[in-house]
């Protein structure tokens, strides 16, 4: 504290501005010139503790913020006294908790970050190596019906890895925020059929039943990226039903909500996988051997983008349900 250029200052002006004033007084009365002196003594020392107080505060904060940036962040400051010393404290520890939080947040995005470029390396992986076999295998095939093949499975591995870029490219985008989300009023029942009619094909090759329920009405939301959710849903539905199965898209629109519904009869979702079944490349017990695990957290993210909310339920050996709503009002 006493080597504080300012302090001294002030210590020594008072002390001298004292002095002088106590002599002055001394000369016109005795007692009361001792009794400027003893209160000038006594405001100077009043005033060095109050001041040797404020600097021990002040220290105590340098402490803390250097075992913060050191990163020890286990002390704690807050208090609820009042005056600016404690304001000032309660601001700074609401500062370093703050950053404290983003550290952590920032810790949790990079090993997602991580884990994401590992699955995504695995997931392409294996088509690359399946396509190094096939061509060396057709450099020594002189078999056209076998060049034919493997030239198939080559180009069928190229589609699922173009599919795969694709995709997380638009999960990308999503997350960046870089992607804006059109509202437009259209007709629920032509955005269906939009949505159905790639798999109408494969349906038919599988023997399985569309049951159309839903009611025609108009529903607020960016066209292109809700068929692309939806048709992630049906597709996934697709894939875990078996020949004969029935899919069935119901709808219903209240003051609150637009809800459309897409239930399967396939194998189902366990309940230990049903709490991940959106998270990104997670594969449950029932998964394809296909199957990278991307679609349907896309089908969340694009709902949410749009400030809607998607839901699932489901019972093994009897089949699932997605419901998505979109709000009319966000509150």
């Amino acid at each position: 504290m006493f080597r504080n250029k300012d302090f001294k200052q002030i210590i020594i002006v008072g002390s001298i501005v004292t002095a002088v004033l106590s002599i002055i007084v001394l000369n016109l009365n005795a007692w009361a010139g001792l009794a400027t002196l003893l209160l000038g003594g006594f405001l100077i020392l009043f005033f060095s503790f109050y001041t040797k107080k404020r600097y021990e505060d002040i220290e105590n904060l340098n402490e803390y913020l250097t075992k913060v940036l050191s990163g020890d962040d286990s002390t704690e400051i807050f208090d609820q006294q009042e005056g600016e010393i404690s304001i000032l404290k309660s601001n700074i520890y609401k500062t370093t908790t703050t950053l404290k939080y983003q550290k952590e947040m920032l810790s949790k995005d990079k090993k997602r970050m991580a884990d994401a470029i590992a699955n995504i390396s695995h997931q392409l992986k294996t088509p690359l190596t399946s396509m190094m076999v096939m061509n060396d295998l057709l450099k020594d095939e002189e078999d056209k019906e076998k060049q034919k093949e493997f030239l198939s499975t080559q180009s069928n591995q190229l589609d699922r890895m173009n599919w795969l870029i694709q995709t997380l490219l638009k999960l990308s985008k999503i997350d960046a925020g870089t992607v804006s989300m059109k509202k437009e009023t259209i007709s629920l029942s032509s955005l269906l059929k939009e949505v159905i009619r790639p798999f109408e094909i494969q349906m038919d090759l599988k023997n399985i039943k569309y049951v159309d329920k839903s009611t025609d009405f108009t529903i607020s939301c960016d066209k292109n990226w809700t068929i692309e959710a939806i048709q992630n849903i049906v597709k996934n539905c697709i894939e875990h039903m078996d020949e004969g199965g029935a899919l069935t898209i119901a709808s219903s629109d209240t003051n609150i909500y637009s809800e459309i519904s897409v239930s399967d009869t396939g194998s189902g979702i366990s309940e230990e996988d049903l709490a991940h079944i959106f998270e990104r490349f997670y594969k449950g017990k029932n998964a394809g051997k296909d199957s990278v695990g991307i679609g349907l957290s896309l089908s969340k993210s694009i709902i949410e983008s749009q400030k809607g909310d998607i839901l699932v339920s489901s019972k093994e050996g009897e089949g699932t349900t997605f419901v998505i709503k979109f709000f009319k009002t966000i509150i």
